[in-house]
């Protein structure tokens, strides 16, 4: 084989599976694919299209590296949920960051209850040691898809009936707190993390036990800088893409 041919084969396979990669996240854009479906496998598409497995593979590997499919062992080649873009800044809001992309965030309350609160967390909201502290479990979806889970602590004795106004609110915190006379609130600090999903989280998100997920652990305040809440989020990994933004006054 001259060096000219095996450049032009080279040259071939190249084009092969970005041809293929094109044509397969076309079919994905159209729904011919939905989410969680299974894509034929390589050896399947390498006889479609004529070419070898690995012009396939690779293919299947520039999909994964744009987020649209998932690749692993035992389960083949899913398509999965479009990222959406969260931005962490001075202010956050769920509803606001997915809003502004077009998509609609409905939420649940998985649950709630008055806690006595722990020592780290009554110091980081500026209370007592032992003050009796909301703990709300809600469940965040956004384009029908879910996208976090989050547990929310903050003061009971400010505000009584918390739950109510988050049930009315449906699971919007910045309605909730409008609803008590606070109209605007700040973001302290957010610090992110990562882990592997447990069953519980994996069933709430619909995604695979073990799978990657992002934690965020933040503090939200008043614009006089004194704490109200913090929120512990679970967001599938998978599905996010955090933009952090320099906070602006």
């Amino acid at each position: 084989m001259t060096d000219a041919h095996a450049a032009s084969q080279a040259g071939e396979a190249a084009t092969a599976w970005r041809r293929i990669a094109d044509e397969i996240e076309a079919a994905i854009g159209r729904g011919e694919y939905e989410t969680g479906a299974t894509l034929p496998s390589s050896l399947a598409l390498a006889e479609r299209y004529g070419v070898h497995r690995h012009t396939v593979r690779q293919a299947f590997r520039h999909l994964a590296d744009r987020g649209l499919v998932s690749v692993s062992r035992g389960r083949g080649t899913q398509v999965t949920a479009p990222r959406f873009p969260y931005r962490i800044g001075r202010r956050v809001s769920m509803r606001t960051n997915f809003g502004a992309a077009g998509i609609t965030v409905a939420g649940s309350i998985l649950g709630a209850e008055i806690v006595k609160g722990a020592a780290e967390t009554c110091a980081a909201l500026r209370l007592e040691d032992g003050a009796p502290l909301w703990r709300i479990e809600t469940l965040s979806l956004a384009g029908g898809v879910p996208v976090s889970t989050g547990v929310h602590l903050l003061s009971a004795e400010r505000f009584p009936d918390f739950d109510k106004m988050l049930s009315r609110a449906g699971s919007s915190i910045s309605a909730a707190f409008a609803a008590c006379g606070i109209p605007d609130y700040v973001r302290l600090s957010t610090r992110l993390s990562a882990r592997l999903a447990s069953e519980r989280e994996a069933l709430l998100l619909r995604i695979e036990p073990g799978a990657a997920v992002m934690l965020s652990a933040a503090v939200d305040a008043l614009p006089d800088l004194t704490p109200i809440h913090l929120v512990d989020g679970i967001f599938a990994g998978e599905r996010m893409e955090m933009v952090v933004e320099p906070f602006t006054e």
